[in-house]
């Protein structure tokens, strides 16, 4: 017995040892390890994001882009976690975690756009929200065919449900997997209309430029209003382009981790200033410290 007395001492220095290397592990709001899934169309913006809060706190944030309905069904199957979306979800969809007894935590903090694009060589950039609707209901139109990322992303739910459908027709309709291919096919095939969110269009990847300097943005009529709107950011600011929208991160961790720390810093004074440099509209004006001097 004796013989094991004097290890006893070492029990306590055991345990702490323990529970160190635990609480470096633990996730925090501010700290460790998490996955957050994106909506493919809202990517460029979120890694912007990622990337300052990254150098700033002592955490690694992995982005997983995925189309509107994959993501949502990602996290479904999962229980939890954290998702950036072009809208708040439905109830059907909040059901499925208050079953698991959680809260999503919904935070607005940049208002995007739908936009339509077309080919350089096209000198019409005036596009009719009607035109888009009788397109997709089969009507006669001069649209020789619209291009999307993906069926299954929120820019092809948000145009199929402003045109009163189910789903995207298969006549005339193209779809790839991404934004870019979108864009790169819209600006080497003459007559075609890509829809496309505009951050990928206002902060391109280097190798996206060459494609984004042979497109044109349209302008949109609304179908309640005369005038025909650009996606500028004040006009997205303002809503006055009829096809903003506000984006949320959506916290279903169920704890305080790193979703709920990177939903708050997205939606705080840094992160609103990044959404305002990106071309995008904050959900809030940043502050702004003048200086007066009184000399120069």
């Amino acid at each position: 017995m004796k013989k094991y007395l004097k290890y006893l001492f070492l029990i306590p220095v055991a345990i702490l040892i323990f529970v160190f290397s635990c609480n470096k592990k633990e996730e925090t709001i501010l700290k460790g390890t998490t996955s957050i899934l994106v909506d493919e169309t809202l990517l460029p913006i979120i890694e912007d994001q990622v990337a300052v809060f990254e150098s700033i706190y002592d955490a690694k944030i992995n982005l997983i882009p995925q189309s509107e309905k994959e993501g949502i069904v990602a996290l479904s199957k999962k229980g939890n976690g954290t998702i950036i979306l072009s809208r708040e979800l439905s109830n059907d969809e909040l059901s499925i975690f208050n079953k698991s007894k959680i809260v999503p935590r919904s935070t607005p903090f940049a208002i995007d756009a739908i936009s339509f694009i077309t080919n350089k060589k096209s000198n019409d950039t005036l596009l009719s929200m009607s035109t888009i609707v009788d397109f997709l209901n089969g009507k006669k139109s001069n649209i020789k065919g619209l291009v999307f990322d993906n069926p299954n992303s929120s820019t092809a739910s948000y145009i199929a449900k402003l045109a009163g459908i189910t789903a995207l027709p298969e006549n005339g309709v193209f779809s790839f997997k991404t934004n870019d291919e979108v864009i790169k096919y819209v600006s080497q095939n003459d007559g075609m209309i890509g829809v496309v969110g505009i951050n990928w269009l206002v902060q391109p990847k280097m190798a996206m430029q060459q494609y984004v300097d042979k497109v044109n943005i349209m302008s949109v009529k609304a179908n309640d209003t005369n005038g025909f709107v650009y996606p500028s950011q004040n006009n997205i600011a303002t809503r006055k382009y009829p096809l903003a929208r506000v984006l949320y991160s959506i916290n279903c961790q169920g704890f305080g981790g790193l979703g709920m720390g990177f939903s708050s810093f997205i939606a705080g004074e840094k992160g609103q200033r990044i959404i305002l440099k990106s071309g995008l509209a904050p959900v809030r004006e940043p502050s702004r410290n003048i200086r007066i001097r009184k000399t120069i």
